[in-house]
């Protein structure tokens, strides 16, 4: 093969260079990627799920009120909390005077009563019940004020540098801000960390105290691929929606601020995701651990050759068409020497995109080669040597 000759040089010589890897090309047309569209929204951002890239984005970084949106992560801070068993979902929460008093949209507990931990989850994000919230922050932390101390902590802690938290619910409140990158982070938290207390924000309805209340996310009944997440609205901050849904196998998560109804968050919303559907797509072009094909030469060990591959998942979204012009470039840090352990890093691999670098990964060894015996040893050492 072209590239063992190649890569044989390169060893021997003792320094590295650079080798490109042949990538399958599809029989696509190039299309160029439209312009995002335009929305009547304060702000907005798309990404994919997966990796996070930014698909569209307008005013992201701005700093806008969240309204419901912040019982996205109250509702997080509540799933970590069962996840390590600090509460269960058969808990009995108490309801205070403070939790069934408060204004907004409401789960309809009453004062008085203890109500299961699962039913106040569902509460919050299904009912969007600021008394459930409530609850729940008084439950978790003693008072709603030391649960948004808690809930800021997390925010720094995820990476939301932009986002101050007053309270659970999302009523308005000096200082109780956020921004679409930052719900964007917490979305995708949300949807990865914890995918089977995930599965809630999909439920179309939820019945508390006989009082059957539907999702306000009303994509949940237009587009059969958007499974979550959460709607918002206050004056202030105008009607919001946070989203996601998956086609093809590929996770988009659109984040919408500001606009005018609860129809033009919808229809807003749905412009950005059939927009992303539209012209990226998802390439998956190694799996962790996958062979790349391209055997490595190894030195003064009981085999001559060695399997590599890429330590993590080499995908990312690219706008269609555009496969064919990707190259993947490995790049070994030095000639590989016996004894190799299966993981041990060797080199990385650059995949480009018009001679811009996407990423950059690690590459490892996918077996273990032991040192060879004297003999061998002294043999490829004699072969190094007379290069």
């Amino acid at each position: 093969m072209l590239f063992r000759t190649f890569l044989a040089c390169l060893l021997l010589s003792g320094w590295a260079q650079a080798t490109t890897i042949a990538i399958p090309k599809p029989d696509k047309i190039v299309r160029p990627v439209a312009a995002p569209p335009s929305l009547a929204a304060t702000s907005y951002l798309l990404i994919d799920g997966a990796t996070g890239q930014i698909l569209a984005e307008h005013n992201s970084s701005m700093q806008v009120e969240p309204a419901s949106l912040t019982k996205l992560m109250t509702a997080y801070i509540l799933e970590q909390q069962i996840k390590s068993g600090t509460v269960s979902m058969d808990d009995e929460v108490p309801i205070s005077v403070e939790a069934w008093k408060t204004e907004g949209s409401r789960m309809f507990v009453r004062e008085g009563t203890r109500v299961r931990m699962e039913d106040l989850l569902r509460g919050i994000i299904i009912q969007s019940g600021n008394d459930a919230s409530v609850a729940v922050a008084e439950y978790l932390s003693g008072t709603e004020d030391a649960f948004a101390d808690l809930m800021n902590a997390q925010a720094q802690t995820l990476g939301m540098s932009s986002t101050g938290y007053r309270n659970s619910t999302g009523l308005p409140a000096e200082g109780h801000l956020t921004t679409a990158q930052d719900l964007a982070i917490l979305a995708r938290q949300i949807i990865y960390e914890h995918p089977d207390l995930y599965k809630i924000y999909s439920e179309k309805t939820f019945t508390y105290n006989d009082i059957k209340q539907e999702n306000r996310n009303r994509l949940l009944w237009r587009d059969p691929s958007v499974d979550g997440l959460k709607t918002g609205h206050t004056n202030a901050a105008g009607y919001c929606l946070v989203a996601s849904a998956v086609r093809d196998g590929m996770r988009l998560i659109s984040i919408v601020m500001g606009t005018d109804s609860a129809n033009a968050r919808e229809r807003e919303t749905a412009k950005l995701l059939n927009y992303g559907y539209r012209y990226f797509e998802g390439v998956n072009l190694y799996d962790a651990g996958q062979d790349l094909g391209q055997d490595v030469r190894v030195w003064g060990g009981e085999m001559d050759s060695l399997a590599i591959g890429p330590a993590e998942t080499i995908y990312r979204v690219l706008p269609k068409g555009a496969r064919d012009r990707l190259e993947l470039t490995l790049e070994m840090d030095q000639e590989v020497v016996a004894p190799v352990s299966q993981g041990q890093v060797l080199g990385q691999v650059q995949l480009s995109l018009d001679g811009e670098v996407l990423s950059t990964t690690p590459v490892v060894a996918l077996g273990n080669v032991a040192e060879g015996g004297l003999f061998k040893q002294a043999m490829d050492w004699v072969l190094r040597a007379m290069q």
